[in-house]
């Protein structure tokens, strides 16, 4: 990618988050650029959109994540095309963004709609950068986080950066010409990820359920999925192997962590939970270190961990204690994230849009027990022969990270007239698609626009 110049000349933009700005750009109120509008559906038959951090509105059933869905949305405010849709709870996160298509959303969402000659697609970018999300936070009103809003009249009085008109075009063309290329690099690299897990799944998908003695006598499990196994494991069901953790509270220790299923990667185990005051508005389970967490919603996403720490987590995990003398929890973390165990257990679920688990079905799953000194083998060799694969992984995914943070200071530097980009014109290399930059997206990403029913108990 070429090295932008600086423009000629800047001068104060009178702005405290912002500093200077290009000699030729002006700054405007908001209030001047849009202005609310509360336009209600009669029959809320239109399409439904949801707010998602990554993907921006998007209809309601395009993402995967567990949201609020109603079966009429009559009364929700309707958007049109270009509109600049606002979650006042989530906008000092930067929630918010450019409609691409009429529909209807939520009657907590600010609807504002651009007055003649404001660019929706320019402002997006502007007020997602750095700068002016601190500005939309510092402008929230509330006592707890968690429910702080931007006010509509806050909004209105922050004041944007203006380009011309054409240059905000240009700019706009620009960052979506270099989004292009880097989502191409991230599918690249999300790609050869997915192959490498694949290699990294079938060590272990061998290792749990067949051993790692080529030469062992082999007997029929008489289970379907699994195959042979080694003649001297036992076939155990899993509510005998670990006690199902279902007592529910209401508050978390200073001490203890938070966990819920975004903070957890599929396929990897890896969590990170949340530390310090959290609030959650219904109530939890408690877990020590070593339970085994299981996601039994949407379970082919293989949210399965072993914790490290004692802490709560929401009533989507299952909460399994092993019976250490039976099976090591760390043995049970990876039998639970085999592949062929992950696909069974999505074969019982329920619910077509929010596919959930039960424990009536998993505690009632046969599973291969080797003895606790193979089971220890197993991990070590396991451990072993994905060294490799999980450090090429891993630095795969710090690439990703790099080129989203050099993303982001792209933006923010273009937008805010650090750089200047009037002379660029596009390439032949320069093809946009938008299936392509679907890719920018998060491979986790959560929903960011709906707000979340309660979950339920076993």
């Amino acid at each position: 990618m070429q090295k932008l110049p600086a423009h000629a000349a800047y001068k104060e933009s009178g702005l405290p988050w912002v500093g200077i700005i290009p000699a030729h750009w002006d700054t405007r109120r908001n209030r001047f650029l849009f202005r609310e509008v509360d336009h209600r559906s009669v029959h809320g038959d239109e399409t439904h959109l949801s707010m998602s951090q990554v993907h921006g509105l998007v209809p309601s059933k395009s993402l995967s994540r567990k949201s609020l869905q109603s079966e009429n949305y009559a009364g929700g405010k309707l958007v049109e095309t270009h509109d600049l849709v606002l979650n006042r709870l989530k906008a000092h996160l930067g929630v918010f963004a450019r409609a691409k298509q009429s529909g209807i959303v939520s009657p907590d969402y600010t609807v504002l709609r651009p007055k003649p000659g404001t660019s929706v697609q320019y402002c997006e970018l502007l007020f997602k950068t750095p700068g002016y999300v601190a500005e939309f936070r510092r402008r929230t009103k509330g006592i707890v986080e968690g429910f702080w809003r931007l006010y509509t009249d806050d909004f209105y009085s922050v004041s944007a950066l203006l380009p011309p008109a054409d240059e905000q075009e240009t700019i706009v063309a620009y960052l979506r010409t270099q989004d292009a290329h880097i989502a191409r690099f991230i599918k690249a690299k999300r790609d050869l990820i997915a192959l490498l897990t694949e290699q990294k799944l079938r060590i272990i998908d061998q290792a749990v359920t067949r051993g790692i003695d080529a030469s062992v006598t082999l007997k029929p499990s008489g289970i379907e999925w699994l195959g042979e196994i080694p003649e001297h494991w036992e076939l155990r069901r899993l509510k005998f192997l670990a006690s199902n953790v279902t007592s529910q509270i209401s508050t978390k220790a200073n001490d203890e962590v938070y966990l819920a299923l975004e903070h957890i990667e599929s396929w990897t185990g890896v969590a990170r939970p949340l530390e310090g005051e959290v609030e959650f508005a219904s109530t939890v389970k408690r877990f020590v270190i070593d339970d085994v967490l299981f996601g039994k919603l949407r379970p082919y996403l293989a949210k399965v961990t072993c914790a490290s720490r004692a802490g709560v987590c929401v009533s989507e995990l299952l909460v399994l204690r092993s019976r250490k003398e039976l099976v090591l929890p760390t043995f049970l973390e990876q039998m639970l994230r085999c592949k062929r165990v992950i696909d069974l257990i999505n074969s019982s679920t329920a619910g077509a849009k929010m596919p959930r688990a039960d424990w009536a079905f998993i505690g009632n799953m046969r599973l291969p027990v080797p003895p606790i000194d193979e089971q220890e083998q197993i991990l070590s060799f396991v451990a072993y022969e994905t060294k490799d694969l999980d450090e090429a992984i891993t630095r795969a995914k710090h690439e990703i990270d790099l080129i989203r943070e050099y993303r982001d200071r792209l933006i923010a530097d273009v937008v805010t007239g650090q750089v200047d980009v009037r002379d660029w014109r596009p390439s032949p290399d320069d093809d946009v698609n938008d299936e392509e930059l679907a890719a920018l997206g998060d491979d986790q990403d959560e929903m960011a626009g709906e707000e979340n029913s309660d979950d339920e108990e076993e």
